[in-house]
């Protein structure tokens, strides 16, 4: 019986995904609890405010205040304070944030300033927005992703490092990069609650989020892959590649970067099978990707082929559906 389920999340794929999970479990296993272990590498400071991209798109997402639109940010915004910020010749041209957004980033700049961990900050969010889940940082500890750039780009040149952000959102990862470095993830501990919602789970899910900086960002906090390799839980994935393309954003300048192919097997023998010391028990691929299943499981990943793309609740509630039976199937 899944009562317990753990999601690793990034940012808008995560989202959606345990959106649809909670919907399906509403109905189908109202009394089974989830708790979602959020991305925190993109995190950075702006305007002299602490800003948690992958945190607040999973917080609006799954508390109704999301712009379902773009998939981050809140509805019906209005840019005034940023356009005012500019007008000082501060802030980032490329990054504003909504005058609604601010809202969020004040309340957690001043918890963390007046002494609250990142974690005790999110629970006082999450108290505004109900999420239905419990909503974990990766980790208290600040970690921060930079692109070291293969390049010049404006002012930057290449052997430069860069906010990720910068990187994904300013260039939109068309620049070519030699690497990310997770600034700070050496020091990093699992926040608290962490290991313990991987370890104590009936299932962990790795859904389709980024495998590199995202998925591959909260795993290598050290002890979260450990925990995922130990726990008695089945770890089933979702692939973010349907027919060798990314389903949304760039993760395919990601995984070039590493060296990655960009398909739905690639990703999956990325994270490996845990028979084999890797992260998985189970990997599901969209049914474009068919011929990948028996790639994947001679890797010792059982694999289904099984319509992947998130179109609205629905939908998205059906892929979670699937992700229960092949970890109900998977021995």
């Amino acid at each position: 019986m899944i009562g317990n389920i753990t999601v690793l999340a990034g940012g808008i794929g995560g989202a959606r995904f345990t959106r649809g999970l909670l919907h399906h479990l509403s109905a189908a296993r109202p009394e089974a609890s989830v708790t979602v272990v959020v991305n925190t590498g993109d995190d950075m400071w702006l305007d002299g405010l602490r800003i948690c991209p992958d945190l607040d798109t999973v917080m609006y997402t799954l508390g109704g205040g999301i712009n379902e639109e773009q998939g981050w940010g809140r509805p019906e915004e209005s840019r005034r304070t940023s356009a005012e910020i500019a007008a000082y010749g501060r802030g980032w041209s490329w990054f504003t944030l909504g005058d609604l957004d601010l809202a969020t980033h004040i309340v957690r700049t001043d918890l963390l300033r007046n002494g609250s961990t990142l974690s005790e900050a999110t629970e006082v969010l999450c108290r505004r927005w109900q999420p239905g889940a419990r909503l974990l940082p990766m980790s208290d500890d600040p970690v921060e992703t930079y692109a070291r750039l293969a390049m010049d780009a404006d002012e930057h040149r290449a052997g430069d490092l860069i906010h990720f952000e910068e990187w994904w959102v300013r260039y939109r990862a068309a620049v070519p990069v030699t690497e990310f470095v997770p600034v700070g993830l050496a020091a990093a501990g699992p926040a608290p609650g962490v290991v313990d919602a991987v370890e104590g789970a009936d299932l962990v899910i790795l859904p389709p989020s980024n495998p590199v900086v995202s998925i591959g960002t909260i795993v290598a906090v050290p002890g979260i892959a450990e925990a995922l390799r130990g726990t008695s839980a089945r770890v089933v994935g979702v692939s973010p590649i349907i027919a060798g393309a990314a389903v949304r954003g760039m993760a395919d300048a990601c995984l070039s970067t590493i060296g990655v192919e960009t398909s739905a097997a690639a990703v999956g023998l990325h994270y490996g099978s845990r028979k084999s010391g890797g992260l998985l028990d189970a990997w599901l691929v969209d049914e474009t990707d068919a011929a990948a299943v028996p790639v994947l499981e001679a890797a010792g990943i059982r694999s289904a082929a099984v319509p992947l793309w998130m179109r609205d609740v629905p939908s998205s509630a059906a892929i979670a559906a699937e992700a229960l039976a092949i970890a109900a199937a998977t021995g």
